[in-house]
């Protein structure tokens, strides 16, 4: 993860579309760069696995699919995952309470400090 520069590549996992394209607006404005956006788990899975990536930001329910199994090659590759969810961190499950959460709905400045706080979480 790039330390000094400020800039992040984010992978979006979200099932609504409009959602996902706020939330990369959101992320260009902050600066950073969205590499990747997925509107079903199965769909995010292989780049996951293997794109260039900084941070993800990963609904947890997911057309009645959860994120955690893609949670979860994210986590095993060291790569930061914020959950974003209605549910706050009431919707996580073991393996991932102490996951940063992005309660929805969020504006620019709840977005920032919890990029942030995922930053300094994996440094």
């Amino acid at each position: 993860m790039p330390a000094d520069t400020g800039f992040l590549r984010f992978m979006i996992l979200d099932d609504e579309a409009i959602i996902a394209l706020d939330l990369a607006g959101m992320l260009q404005d902050l600066g950073h760069s969205v590499v990747s956006t997925a509107t079903r788990v199965a769909g995010g899975m292989e780049f996951a696995r293997y794109g260039d990536l900084d941070m993800a930001i990963l609904d947890i329910n997911v057309h009645g699919v959860t994120s955690f199994p893609l949670a979860a090659i994210l986590q095993d590759r060291g790569i930061p995952v914020i959950f974003a969810s209605g549910y706050g961190k009431s919707g996580l499950i073991d393996g991932f309470r102490d996951a940063l959460v992005l309660t929805k709905p969020y504006g620019m400045d709840h977005l920032s400090q919890v990029v942030a706080k995922a930053r300094l979480k994996a440094a």
